[in-house]
């Protein structure tokens, strides 16, 4: 990995924009904070935008929110290719500072020798992007298995969703709920439906931080998505990985095979669906291919998932109909 470079918490960062970009940004992103587009109209055409990391980061989830909710393909795909242009500038610069390097002549005084010569024990250090999460998502009843491996921050349950969706690579065009020790975890959308027992804890309230095992022993819990067709995923927390200097979260650090197309009808009806579409003479394989396009089961890019788990969702709750 190239080194990247040292800048300040409040240093600012320059990127150039070209005239369309400015344009696009101006004209096209709604929901763009008044501070950046201040900042685009009040720097001159020929010279650098310039932000902290934190505003950039910010910045491009502008961005990425414009894409995810725009039906034009043209505009989706240059605010795709500018959201590219800023995550590049933060994939080569850090605002963590780098550790400080001890000459072996003073090691006695940062105290890493004892009186005696002896290694002093070294304090744990805290990072400054605080704790890793690390889970791995096995989709089940599907072999060869669908699985990702993934990191994030802490944050709520209901974030845990949208960074399994996007991870997994579903369209959270359904309902969701995890099943955690035995105790049900929902949206707000589940909370009033009839429930005769006890009803679903809000996971927009609960944060990964208080419900997963604080010395880091693996815990495996349920995610289940669709109840209609009846997705079940094992969701496995591997502990607190320790924080990479310059590395940003959510992160998909590794999995394996496509996730299956939306309302193919469960594992059974993806079987089918794998074998229809592998097979050109299969009685459904034109239907499935007018269907869903060309489908590759072993494609999967851990790059391309991460980037869409930094995208996030839609503004889901606002859809009017659910599954």
């Amino acid at each position: 990995m190239p080194t990247r470079k040292y800048v300040k918490p409040d240093e600012r960062v320059g990127l150039k924009l070209t005239a369309a970009e400015r344009r696009l940004l101006l004209d096209d992103v709604m929901w763009l904070d008044d501070e950046y587009s201040d900042a685009i109209r009040q720097t001159p055409a020929s010279q650098s935008v310039e932000l902290t990391l934190e505003q950039w980061d910010d910045f491009g989830g502008y961005i990425a929110a414009e894409a995810n909710h725009t039906k034009d393909r043209k505009l989706e795909k240059k605010l795709d290719a500018l959201f590219d242009k800023v995550q590049g500038l933060l994939a080569t610069h850090t605002d963590e500072k780098p550790p400080k390097i001890v000459k072996i002549k003073d090691a006695k005084k940062a105290n890493l020798l004892t009186p005696a010569g002896k290694k002093a024990k070294q304090p744990q250090k805290k990072t400054a992007s605080g704790t890793v999460f690390q889970f791995k998502i096995t989709l089940l009843g599907i072999e060869p298995a669908i699985w990702r491996r993934i990191q994030t921050k802490d944050c709520t349950l209901d974030k845990l969703h949208e960074h399994i969706q996007a991870a997994m690579g579903w369209t959270n065009s359904h309902l969701h709920q995890f099943i955690i020790n035995d105790v049900i975890h929902g949206g707000p959308q589940l909370l009033d439906d009839g429930w005769e027992e006890t009803p679903p804890v809000n996971s927009r309230r609960t944060k990964l931080s208080k419900i997963m095992p604080k010395d880091g022993r693996r815990l495996s819990f349920q995610y289940e998505y669709d109840f209609g067709d009846g997705w079940e995923h094992e969701v496995l927390f591997e502990g607190f990985p320790p924080a990479e200097k310059g590395v940003r979260h959510p992160l998909c650090v590794e999995g394996e095979r496509a996730c299956p197309p939306e309302d193919v009808g469960g594992p059974h009806g993806y079987q089918e669906y794998v074998r229809a579409m592998a097979n050109p003479r299969h009685k459904q394989h034109q239907e499935f291919l007018e269907w869903n396009g060309p489908f590759d089961p072993e494609k999967f890019d851990a790059q391309a998932a991460t980037k869409e788990m930094r995208k996030g969702l839609p503004d889901w709750r606002n859809e009017e109909e659910w599954i």
